[in-house]
């Protein structure tokens, strides 16, 4: 009994042991013998765009892939809201009220947002309801404990907002100038009235109206008896619309899968408005709740650009790294737009990842190519976009098979802690 024992535990012992030995991974940072060089001219004629506009710069190269999510991290856009009122503290809400309605209606604004309702527009085509990957969050002042995000302001020149007639005054920036606070990284949002003259006029409709000045917005309309949140949520998202680069979608605004059409506030019984009511974010309409892919797109190609305005409104949450957020690459895969990513990149065995824009990565992140992986790097930039470095390209080895990089054209590895270097050299 006892010599059946050794003899079992004996085997089990040699079979571990095998099974480690032939299981060894070696693993080293991206030495040039690591790398498979290929000129451009020397690839098949259309394979791969290098033209922005085809590749680089299209939306949809932007679009998130609803099956790899995770690849699209949603981008958070810092907001604040003011509440313009007069002297007499009568024509807005104040205080603890005002709070309580900026935050209810960004709540219901997100929720519109987050879900994925189906263009009805154009009619014979099924586009898809895609997520947006973003969402609002409300900022303070980072130096003020008791700042909630919230502002209320009483100003008797500056309280009103007019759009029609000789006192038309909604493209004026004085309120933005005077009041906004951090506008070139918080998109600041003024909630006004309109005036009690203009409103005591038979031609003038003091309903929801809005206007995109720069990264600001104004809005009116919204304060009354029967002010509900939630109706904020339409017009909030039409303006924001404007700040994130978007055009009105029943004109030309750049995106093919935004028919030109007649802006029916709803669905009717007669033509045109009985196959041609919209119900885009952008069009002025009674649900304003769909998003096209091209315009998430626009969105997103926005975000990702290092100088445009949309950029410096984002939580910069793509800094540190977060291993919670590795991409795993388990299929061949292609990142036309460029991304900013939270954490490591891991190429799977069968995986194929091929970068031909910008990436960023976070301080600490590597991209890791295992074992039958295979990473392509054409003509893009890879780098830190924080002041920080990156840690590298890690190749793994198991003997039988090696991870795979190839570089085509003049790929740029900047802000990274391991270079490629020359010589071999495992760990």
């Amino acid at each position: 009994m006892i010599l059946r024992k050794l003899l079992f535990f004996g085997i089990l012992f040699a079979s571990l042991w095998l099974i480690a030995c032939t299981s060894t991974v070696k693993k080293r940072f991206l030495l040039t013998e690591d790398i498979t060089f290929e000129a451009i001219e020397e690839m098949p004629s259309g394979s791969r765009s290098l033209n922005k506009k085809a590749g680089h710069r299209a939306p949809m190269s932007y679009v998130p892939d609803t099956n790899h999510l995770e690849q699209f991290p949603i981008r958070k856009i810092r907001v604040n809201f003011h509440f313009l009122n007069d002297i007499d503290r009568k024509k807005n809400f104040n205080g603890k009220e005002a709070v309580n309605f900026a935050k209810a209606a960004l709540q219901t604004a997100n929720q519109k947002v987050a879900k994925n309702n189906k263009p009805w527009l154009p009619p014979s085509v099924d586009l898809p309801g895609l997520p947006k990957r973003y969402k609002y969050v409300l900022t303070p002042r980072s130096n003020d404990p008791n700042d909630v995000g919230v502002y209320c302001h009483y100003d008797k020149e500056l309280y009103y907002f007019v759009n029609k007639g000789r006192h038309k005054n909604n493209y004026s920036k004085s309120v933005i100038n005077k009041y906004a606070i951090q506008k070139d990284t918080i998109l600041n949002i003024f909630i006004m009235s309109h005036h009690p003259d203009s409103v005591k006029s038979k031609t003038y409709k003091p309903h929801q109206a809005g206007i995109a000045l720069g990264s600001s917005i104004k809005i009116a309309g919204v304060f009354g008896k029967d002010a509900k949140p939630w109706t904020l949520s339409g017009v909030l998202n039409h303006e924001i619309g404007h700040v994130l680069g978007l055009s009105h979608a029943w004109g030309h605004d750049g995106c093919d899968d935004t028919p030109i059409h007649p802006n029916c506030w709803n669905i009717s019984k007669k033509p045109p408005c009985d196959t041609m009511a919209s119900n885009n974010v952008m069009d002025y309409n009674a649900q304003q709740n769909a998003w096209t892919p091209c315009q998430i797109g626009k969105i997103h190609r926005n975000f990702s650009s290092l100088r445009s305005r949309q950029r410096k409104l984002l939580i910069r949450d793509w800094c540190q790294l977060d291993e919670q957020q590795t991409v795993y690459i388990r299929q061949p895969t292609y990142w036309k737009g460029a991304k900013d990513l939270a954490g490591h990149i891991v190429i799977d065995g069968g995986g194929q990842l091929e970068i031909s824009n910008r990436l960023a990565l976070p301080k600490g992140a590597k991209i890791i190519v295992r074992p039958g992986g295979k990473l392509i790097i054409n003509n893009a930039k890879i780098h830190n976009d924080c002041g920080e470095l990156w840690e590298g390209i890690e190749v793994e080895n198991d003997g039988k098979r090696k991870g795979e990089v190839v570089f085509i054209g003049k790929p740029k590895l900047e802000n990274v802690r391991y270079a490629v270097q020359g010589s071999s050299g495992e760990k």
